[in-house]
């Protein structure tokens, strides 16, 4: 083989190293080199092909990447009919890998010619999950290969010394599971008053694809610790024989059955800490004299979304003073919020705009009176400020009594889990 410039085959998947391509030459390879064990993927036997890992490039086609692999004008051909039904090329994506696949000894055969071994397989690896395979031998027929998801329940519990984030991170907890608990019980808990020894059990599933972890599934049931008591969160929906009779029930509910979501939010932040409570005497940071602070200052980056607390209209939306940017939200006869110092407005924010619970309405920034970038968050009841971090907000509808019997048999079994 001296003389020959055999390119270098690596292929890397799911962590197997695969066999290189070895020797013609077949008493030396007996000698030194043991038979492996065989390699399948994708519903081949890969270790009898040389692979070359390659990944998408911005502009290129299915076609170019085909040419540069060496494919006949027969196989170019081929691919330039595909239908859409087949495969579409828009799916290709920049960045993703694909790998061709040459017989092993069509390789070793053609190496000192002047030919190239024709490619046998073309394999578009869209994510970890799925492939499309495309097998370019004879007439080209393509196969879309889905693996199975493997899921794994676990039972968890943390304590909580500064934050739920460090709480998670020091057990090696999915963070993934802390962003989706701060979703659960958004209407509910504050996240940035917990206090030490605070805690929370989650029963939940992981999901994998052979020995990787995709990451958390459902999240059945949570009960948190906090402010001297419980607060029980437990997944159900309607059973699928009672759908139509009651097709709005689906989402997280205490142990007597009370919907957790409630009409406001408990900040208008997802990332946020509190840098400034409710007084009606707070030494302003600024013109230094002693006057009213009726918001909370939620401190955080520039840019940061802010989003509304609930479903209302926008009642004003303009630099107003030493609020800078702010937007007035009406949500009902009872309540109005304002979100003060904002960097700018949210697309088609506009004045009589009707927006969602958790709608994002703005930006955090530095406008008017301020000393650095934060958000000053007000809420009035009946026209009197009142303390946002104390406001009581109705919930959502429970679950019905028709589904009572049903919710508190599922309610059972996750409690054996916590």
């Amino acid at each position: 083989m001296s003389g020959m410039k055999i390119k270098k085959w690596v292929f890397r998947l799911f962590f197997i190293v695969l066999c290189s391509c070895v020797s013609h030459n077949k008493q030396e390879q007996t000698a030194s080199v043991q038979p492996c064990e065989p390699v399948f993927a994708y519903g081949l036997r890969i270790d009898t092909f040389c692979i070359d890992t390659l990944t998408i490039q911005k502009g290129e086609t299915l076609g170019g990447m085909l040419t540069r692999a060496g494919a006949s004008a027969g196989q170019l051909t081929q691919i330039s009919l595909l239908k859409k039904e087949q495969f579409d090329t828009r799916n290709l994506q920049v960045g993703k890998k694909y790998f061709i696949l040459y017989p092993q000894s069509s390789v070793t055969e053609q190496a000192d010619s002047a030919q190239s071994a024709l490619p046998a397989y073309f394999i578009y690896q869209l994510s970890i999950r799925e492939a499309y395979i495309f097998d370019l031998r004879d007439s080209i027929s393509i196969t879309h290969d889905v693996k199975p998801l493997r899921i794994e329940t676990h039972s968890v519990q943390a304590v909580i010394e500064s934050s739920l984030w460090n709480a998670f991170t020091s057990q090696s907890l999915p963070v993934e599971l802390a962003l989706r608990l701060s979703d659960i019980y958004a209407w509910t808990i504050d996240f940035f008053g917990l206090q030490k020894g605070d805690s929370i059990r989650v029963f939940y599933e992981m999901q994998y694809v052979d020995s990787t972890a995709l990451g958390v599934g459902q999240v059945f049931a949570a009960n948190f610790y906090h402010g001297g008591h419980w607060q029980e969160a437990f997944l159900y929906q309607t059973p699928d024989s009672l759908r139509n009779r009651f097709p709005n029930v689906n989402g997280y509910y205490d142990g007597e059955g009370k919907s957790l979501r409630k009409a406001f939010l408990k900040a208008p932040l997802n990332y946020r800490r509190i840098s400034s409570h409710f007084t009606y005497a707070r030494k302003h940071p600024i013109f230094k004299t002693v006057r009213p602070h009726t918001g909370v200052d939620y401190a955080a980056p520039k840019g940061t979304p802010v989003v509304s607390i609930g479903d209302g209209t926008v009642i004003f939306k303009a630099y107003n003073g030493g609020g800078g940017n702010t937007v007035k939200i009406r949500h009902n006869a009872t309540y109005t919020t304002a979100y003060l110092h904002l960097n700018g407005y949210a697309k088609d924010i506009q004045v009589g705009k009707h927006v969602k619970q958790g709608q994002v309405i703005g930006y955090v920034g530095s406008t008017g009176h301020s000393t650095g970038p934060h958000l000053d968050f007000r809420v009035w009841k009946n026209g009197t400020p009142i303390d946002p971090l104390k406001m009581q907000s109705p919930p959502a509808d429970p679950v019905p009594e028709q589904l009572k019997n049903d919710f508190r048999m599922a309610v059972e079994e996750y409690r054996k889990h916590l």
